[in-house]
């Protein structure tokens, strides 16, 4: 998938009117998650991803402990949205990436984050309930 495709896809499930708002969900989005988990798997995780996109988990400051709640908020601050939102545009970008990394590497993911991050992967596999 290229880095046009990637944002049309990403447009389309947000239902934003703007690039510029969708490259922006995305950061937000990729940005917190390369601060939560582990700089290897940040770096794992972006290799399938177009260029421009997996910069935001490489370039992010790896390793930090903070729970789902603190997620969404930095998301929303981000993002400039409220929480319910930030929390959607998670689980969407979440779930486009799933559809172009190995299972593997997400669940290798999935399994460095703790039971209340359960929520990020709702629609994970539910792309057509996106459509």
């Amino acid at each position: 998938m290229d880095y046009s495709e990637f944002i049309g896809q990403t447009q389309h499930r947000l239902e934003l009117g703007t690039q510029g708002k969708t490259v922006r969900a995305i950061r937000a989005v990729l940005t917190t998650l390369g601060e939560r988990i582990q700089e290897g798997e940040a770096t794992d995780l972006a290799g399938p991803l177009p260029m421009e996109i997996d910069w935001y988990l490489e370039n992010a400051d790896s390793g930090q402990r903070f729970d789902y709640d603190e997620f969404v908020s930095r998301v929303a601050e981000r993002a400039n949205v409220d929480q319910q939102d930030a929390n959607y545009y998670a689980q969407a970008v979440v779930s486009l990436v799933a559809e172009v990394v190995p299972e593997g590497e997400l669940q290798q993911v999935r399994d460095q984050l703790p039971d209340d991050f359960d929520p990020l992967w709702e629609l994970v596999g539910q792309e057509e309930a996106l459509e």
